[in-house]
């Protein structure tokens, strides 16, 4: 066999080894000291036999937003140049970073986009951007602010360059009569819109989906919509979209109502728009505001991420019990609202909260997870400056990459401080892993034990074998692998993140870099270290749901 051959110091028990696994056995979780470590023993299940939800293939999304660099929160102000108006679309890490998903889903919008105007042919005023007006009486502060169409030219210019697919949070206050704190009355004037829309149409650019309104359902946001008129809204977008795209195949996505969760309103806002909703987007600002000095601990709480989940069950609940086709969407998560905050939102220890919102959206049947935002505030995933990527963007790529469609139920038995969540992997056979770490000082040993329909197939070796000699290059089909993320020098708040104890930082040129596993024997238990974040890619198991 000459180089090719393998050498096994030891003796392997068996060739084909196949494990039958059931939820219904007792296991028993040891905790131990290692080295003045401590180490427990847990078991992660996974139920195999069907999927429980199912996400879109590209269900990681970002946000822009228009927010100019006068936009300042608790006297901090953390947008710079970061809005749709003045982005730096020629920045070759920001254009790398959006082709690094092929692609990613962009959400274009956000508060401000209530007060756009579109400098379409039809438009006979001024078009500049918001200016910050100084006037409790001018809703959020702001000035009407104007697209010009050379602009929109630009950002499709490099939307198409970059590989996104594009979202548009339209003006749905246009025409209303506006009460500050307080419902607004009157019919949605679609008239600016419906010729922004005819632009885009004759100039080719592909949009995935017009969304009407940011932050109106409910209370809102500053101001508010009753459901009815917000549905009679949405059905005459409905309207516009099939005239403009007539001869388009596939035809946008029509999307509302964009805003927090209230389940009265959406019930009847669901219900009213019949046939004519795609997706029902909703928002998650669920850790506080950005100058709360708080925010870590809810992050490291498992019984505070776990509140959230009302808020998925409870639109689950709605669309399943409605005749609407309609799936839901998180249209823009920033976890802490005014902007986040420095050294928490864009550091490592927010990836603990943005993975478990991830996970946990999933298993509800959400289809795409907006991350407020691809660039601006504190809680973007690249610098506002600079574009360096964040540690939330390699999460996020780390996910888009390993996480496949199907939802597997998953729980975990051991330490309450593991996070545990299980997809089809994407690309290839087998189950793929996420296990978080909430614990600053417990390492965890998880075996995997899934239903008992699978059949799980690997050489397995004798626990006195410890070297195993293999050609160069040689990979075993059935060896895990794992992705371990953990911050620089172990601080939380550090903005480095290290993937397998290495830096992940773009190159000279703004290359993203490779996201290259460590490979396990998939006999082992997963190690997840105190304060990191593992995915497992196990590929030799074959369960019903992922065929």
């Amino acid at each position: 066999m000459g180089s090719s051959q393998i050498w096994v110091m030891g003796l392997f028990c068996i060739w084909m080894h196949v494990v039958l696994l059931s939820f219904s056995f007792v296991t028993v979780n040891a905790q131990y000291v290692r080295g003045g470590a401590v180490v427990e023993e847990g078991t992660v299940f996974i139920e195999g036999k069907s999927a429980i939800g199912n996400i879109d293939d590209d269900f990681v999304c970002a946000t822009l937003d228009w927010w100019p660099p006068e936009k300042c929160d608790y006297g901090r102000c953390s947008w710079g140049r970061a809005s749709l108006f003045n982005l730096d679309l020629n920045n070759n890490i920001l254009l790398n970073a959006v082709k690094a998903f092929s692609p990613l889903k962009l959400r274009l919008g956000g508060t401000l986009q209530d007060k756009l105007i579109y400098g379409t042919e039809d438009y006979r005023g001024p078009c500049v951007p918001f200016t910050k007006i100084e006037k409790k009486s001018e809703l959020f502060g702001y000035n009407h602010g104007c697209l010009p169409m050379h602009r929109w030219d630009e950002l499709n210019n490099f939307f198409k360059k970059s590989g996104a697919k594009i979202v548009f949070g339209l003006n749905a206050l246009n025409g209303r009569v506006i009460r500050i704190d307080g419902p607004s009355a009157g019919a949605w004037n679609y008239t600016n819109a419906k010729s922004f829309i005819h632009y885009t149409v004759e100039k080719n650019y592909t949009i995935h989906g017009w969304e009407l309104g940011n932050e109106l359902c409910g209370s809102g946001v500053g101001t508010s919509v009753a459901a009815d008129q917000y549905a009679s809204d949405t059905i005459a977008l409905r309207n516009i979209v099939q005239n403009a795209y007539r001869d388009v195949e596939p035809k946008p996505l029509v999307i509302a109502p964009g805003g927090f969760f209230d389940a009265n309103w959406f019930k009847e806002f669901i219900s009213k728009t019949k046939k004519s909703l795609d997706v029902a987007t909703h928002h998650i600002y669920n850790l506080g505001a950005g100058v709360d000095e708080h925010l870590v601990e809810r992050i490291l709480d498992p019984s505070y991420l776990d509140g959230e989940a009302n808020t998925f069950s409870s639109l689950q609940n709605i669309l399943k019990n409605s005749a609407t086709s309609a799936s839901a969407w998180v249209g823009e998560a920033g976890g802490a609202y005014n902007s986040g905050h420095n050294l928490v939102s864009n550091a490592f220890v927010y990836s603990f909260w943005y993975l478990d919102q991830l996970g946990m959206a999933s298993t509800y049947d959400t289809k795409t997870y907006c991350r407020q935002t691809l660039v601006g505030g504190n809680y973007g995933l690249l610098d506002t400056t600079t574009f360096i990527p964040n540690p939330d963007y390699f999460s996020a790529l780390l996910w888009h990459r390993l996480m496949g469609r199907h939802v597997l139920s998953t729980s975990f038995s051991g330490s309450k401080k593991i996070r545990a969540y299980a997809h089809c992997s994407k690309y290839s056979k087998g189950v793929t892993l996420l296990l978080i770490n909430l614990d600053s000082s417990t390492t965890v040993q998880a075996q995997v034990a899934f239903n008992s329909s699978l059949i799980l197939r690997h050489k397995r070796e004798s626990h006195k074998s410890k070297i195993i000699k293999l050609p160069q290059g040689y990979v075993s089909e059935t060896a895990r692998q794992e992705y371990h993320l953990t911050p620089k020098d172990g601080d939380l708040h550090s903005r480095t993140m290290l993937l397998n104890g290495k830096i992940l930082t773009v190159n000279s040129t703004g290359d993203i870099p490779p996201l290259e596993p460590v490979y396990v024997n998939s006999s082992t238990p997963i190690v997840v270290a105190p304060f990191s974040i593992v995915f497992a890619h196990i590929p030799n198991v074959g369960v019903p749901a992922c065929r």
